[in-house]
């Protein structure tokens, strides 16, 4: 039941190539920095991410996708604040995009959790997006049909967990990282602390413990702006 790992790279060390891998943040905030850090080392390939962005600047996960190692990114917003990395993979043929409205892509995975697996949404009727997609009229008024989404592995950040894996958020981290850990066979979370069991408050708990396989501690997580922002290489 105690599912704390020693290190991020055995954290990681299960995650194989061609693995649907979702990844939390909202931009910088509750990205798991660390632990896609060591997904780079590990070396897996051909990974499909989730994400909300597609990356800033040469950290995290513009970071894996400059290394090659993702072949699919669904995402809501590909154009970041300096999504150099993604944008000349995307326009030199190296990476497939799937472009997904942001609160489309949030309930795709909340249904995957659940196990609904499609819903009907007014967003994207009539566009692009909405092109192959069954169509519905519910009240006079057309919806497209999404899919769920699930993932193999999801890797997430949360600032305070427990040996059974209930976790809590700082803040805007508290973002798609929750809903995540349930769309996911296996998550993996860092926390800024371990904390004993009954450290968390019950009412306080964000992601029960059944939805989390492994925890990690970093203390002190980075963040992606600040590493960027001093035009830093990630270790």
């Amino acid at each position: 039941m105690d599912k704390r790992l020693a290190s991020l790279a055995e954290a990681v060390s299960r995650i194989p190539d061609g693995a649907t891998v979702m990844i939390g943040g909202f931009g910088g905030s509750g990205a798991p920095i660390e632990l896609i850090h060591a997904l780079i080392d590990h070396g897996a390939k051909h990974l499909t991410v989730v994400n909300n962005n597609a990356g800033n600047g040469h950290v995290g996960l513009a970071a894996l996708i400059e290394q090659g190692q993702v072949d699919k990114l669904i995402c809501s917003f590909p154009r970041s604040a300096d999504p150099v990395v993604f944008t000349e993979a995307y326009r030199a043929g190296k990476i497939e995009l799937e472009l997904v409205p942001q609160g489309t892509l949030a309930e795709r995975i909340r249904a995957g959790g659940a196990g609904i697996p499609a819903f009907y949404t007014p967003t994207s009727f009539g566009t692009d997006l909405a092109k192959g997609k069954p169509v519905a009229e519910f009240d006079g008024r057309s919806y497209v049909q999404e899919r769920w989404l699930k993932a193999d592995f999801a890797l997430i950040k949360a600032e305070a967990g427990d040996p059974h894996g209930n976790l809590t958020y700082r803040m805007a981290a508290r973002n798609f990282n929750p809903i995540m850990a349930t769309a996911a066979a296996v998550t993996i979370a860092q926390v800024t602390r371990v904390v004993e069991l009954g450290g968390i408050d019950p009412e306080q708990v964000v992601t029960p413990g059944i939805f989390v396989d492994h925890v990690v501690e970093v203390a002190t997580p980075a963040q992606e702006e600040a590493l960027n922002r001093a035009e830093a290489v990630y270790p």
